[in-house]
């Protein structure tokens, strides 16, 4: 009698292959953490040092008022993405993780909204921006940021002024020397330094519908008006004195018209 050694090699790879498949699927649907309890929360803000608008106590709060704080729960109980959503709402959380260790670990992970501009219009707005341009609300944030006021309404604070700002802000020289833009009745723009009792009026801005052009517009816009003030104020008001003027204008290219203060 032959024996057919491949039609058996053949049979028991299919034999090996089904009990692995039986097994890894008996793996997979045993219930997580089936005889597990969460001994320990472990909550990491990353950034809490500079952002400071939350911190675990306030997230532990929140997700025991809610019945979502997992500290003594069975694993089975504990919703790592109903926990994940309930964090989410919060104005302050712009990223957050959580998920189980099998040491009866459970870890949450989030990272707060980074303002970069704050908001004080003159129609009563109080707020912040973030770095992707979204309005947060007020929290008496501590570091400092630039002040933008006067006539803006918050799609003109979204699609314009916040552009300004970010360009102000990747510019080396103005990043410190700006701390307030300041918008008038007919849209223009003016800057007030941190150095000099001294006005700058950039202009209006360029406006246009296009949404992905907007923010070049914008950016070029600023970085030509910083480039032309960077040099009269190397060359120009550290000659005549950094309080001479009283009003800077840069409406108009490769010409600066300055008003000379007062004497009294």
């Amino acid at each position: 009698m032959r024996v057919n050694w491949k039609k058996i090699l053949l049979v028991g790879s299919d034999v090996v292959l089904g009990t692995y498949i039986v097994v890894a699927m008996t793996a997979f649907n045993k219930p997580d953490g089936e005889d597990i309890t969460c001994k320990q929360v472990d909550i990491n803000i990353q950034d809490e040092a500079v952002n400071g608008f939350i911190s675990p106590k306030e997230i532990k709060n929140r997700l025991m008022k809610n019945d979502l704080y997992p500290l003594k729960k069975s694993f089975k109980e504990i919703d790592t993405r109903e926990i994940e959503g309930k964090l989410r709402q919060s104005p302050f959380i712009k990223n957050v993780q959580c998920y189980k260790t099998q040491d009866g670990h459970v870890w949450i992970t989030l990272t707060q909204r980074m303002p970069t501009l704050h908001i004080m219009a003159n129609n009563g707005d109080d707020y912040y921006l973030d770095d992707d341009h979204r309005i947060m609300p007020n929290s008496h944030y501590t570091s400092n940021l630039i002040i933008a006021s006067g006539h803006i309404d918050r799609w003109f604070a979204r699609n314009y002024i916040s552009f300004l700002a970010d360009a102000i802000m990747a510019n080396e020289f103005w990043q410190n020397q700006v701390v307030q833009i300041n918008v008038l009745p007919d849209g223009g723009v003016e800057l007030i330094p941190r150095v000099g009792d001294n006005i700058i009026y950039l202009g209006q801005l360029p406006q246009t519908k296009l949404i992905a052009q907007r923010k070049q517009l914008v950016t070029d816009f600023a970085n030509n008006k910083m480039d032309e003030l960077e040099k009269f104020y190397k060359y120009g008001l550290s000659q005549a004195g950094w309080n001479k003027y009283s009003y800077i204008n840069v409406e108009f290219d490769n010409q600066i018209i300055c008003k000379k203060k007062r004497k009294e």
